[in-house]
């Protein structure tokens, strides 16, 4: 997909006020376990709705369009591995700083409003089939949670993050492994993986149901904010980002090819648990309660690499003088952003209380395609720009491709969302004058 420019020492050498203990193989799973997310136990459903059978094939076209985006954040990542990631990207290639701000911003505002959607799934009907308590609460308790591993350190989250994302991917193995293995008895049905529904051309079906499936994708972008506590950015950051991406294709195809084998389109896009309808139509014997243990630590998972980014953020954009200096403060022992993650954490916990963030959700992604546009047009603008140290380097299309499929998915939202997309940019532009009116007193 690219090559790699050799001046200089390799990145990663500079001092920095975080310590760099994410290795290749835990960032690797901090991007596949950001990638993979809850979404993936109910995307299925929603996607038959779209092209019947076909599941694997928006999966794909999803896919290649985020590779696309993907390989800027590679090079630019790995160019400046530094915590803030597009909002530092934005700052670099455009003049005015209200655009790197604004971009930093729609990060924070996917983040936290995320997050807080999150904490909403888990405290749900997945928390209530162990422990009968009220959503609010209990979702507001589980964010401190999360902040507070968050500020115990970079290297426990990421632990955390390996053990809940090899979780969340036995739960997709299971629902493999039990489709095989109901073919295997002579079940399913195979010919349903080709089927479209009758009342929708193919090309229109694929490109409807790839908005949704490049929903699932999202997520990779995350990991631009931990590169300041990467080891050797330069060589890990490609190959983790690719190959998680890569990863989670894989398995997303697969789960896909399985759900349309086991069940007709119909049962798929009436279900609202659409994997634990799957598992069930195999006939294997696997309890209802491990679904909702996989999807209840899959949401766990997500918040804390959600919030993880964000308050990475944050930091990034205070030490970059775009939010008050204060907000760049870390831990004297611990080195993580803790006044970041405060302040982050507080915003998730009022979004909590809206309650209903469906139309919100929405809105997050379309912040995230402008987000993704910034990002894929600084690559070319900072191609002027040399840095004294190896890097990797994306084809010159490859951006350009990217920026066209943002545009395209952003084609495919509704009215309601651009209105909640334009709220967030309003406010982030109140907000900036705000602040520099108050530097300038």
């Amino acid at each position: 997909m690219a090559s790699t420019t050799t001046t200089g020492q390799a990145a990663g050498d500079t001092d920095s006020k975080l310590t760099r203990r994410i290795t290749g193989p835990l960032l690797f799973l901090f991007i596949l376990g950001d990638v993979l997310g809850a979404g993936i136990y109910a995307l299925m459903g929603v996607l038959s709705g779209e092209v019947g059978g076909a599941l694997w094939a928006p999966l794909a076209l999803a896919l290649v369009l985020a590779l696309l985006t993907a390989g800027s954040y590679a090079e630019l990542v790995t160019k400046y591995p530094k915590a803030g990631g597009a909002a530092i990207f934005a700052q670099r290639a455009f003049k005015p700083p209200i655009i790197s701000f604004l971009v930093g911003f729609s990060m924070l505002a996917a983040g936290v409003t995320s997050a807080a959607g999150l904490a909403i799934a888990f405290a749900g009907e997945y928390l209530k089939t162990f422990l009968d308590v009220p959503t609010i609460p209990a979702a507001l308790i589980f964010l401190v949670l999360v902040a507070a591993l968050n500020a115990r350190g970079i290297s426990e989250s990421m632990k955390s993050n390996l053990v809940m994302t090899v979780i969340e991917v036995s739960g997709l193995v299971i629902v493999v492994v039990a489709v095989a293995v109901m073919l295997g008895g002579g079940g399913g049905d195979i010919s349903r993986v080709a089927e479209f529904p009758s009342e929708t051309a193919p090309g229109l079906a694929v490109l409807g149901g790839a908005v949704i499936a490049y929903y699932s994708f999202v997520g990779f972008e995350t990991s631009a904010n931990v590169a300041e506590e990467v080891r050797d950015p330069s060589r890990v950051y490609p190959r983790a980002l690719f190959g998680a991406l890569l990863a989670a294709g894989v398995v997303y195809i697969l789960v896909g090819l399985a759900s349309s084998i086991a069940l007709p389109a119909d049962d798929l896009s009436s279900s609202s648990g659409p994997l634990l309808a799957v598992v069930a139509a195999t006939g294997v014997g696997i309890p209802e309660w491990v679904f909702s243990l996989i999807a209840l630590i899959a949401v766990a998972n997500g918040a804390l690499l959600t919030m993880i980014m964000t308050s990475r953020v944050t930091y990034g954009m205070a030490e970059q003088g775009l939010l008050p200096s204060v907000l760049g403060r870390v831990l004297p022992n611990r080195r993580t952003p803790w006044v970041a993650i405060v302040a982050t954490t507080i915003l998730a916990l009022l979004l909590t209380l809206v309650g209903d963030l469906s139309t919100l959700a929405s809105a997050v992604v379309l912040l995230l395609l402008f987000v993704f546009i910034s990002t894929n047009i600084a690559v070319l603008v900072l191609r002027r720009d040399r840095v004294e140290h190896k890097h990797f380097r994306v084809w010159t299309f490859v951006p350009v491709l990217g920026v066209a499929s943002c545009i395209l998915l952003l084609t495919q939202q509704e009215p309601i969302v651009w209105a909640f997309g334009g709220g967030f940019l309003v406010l982030g532009a109140i907000l900036y004058m705000i602040a520099r009116a108050t530097k300038r007193s």
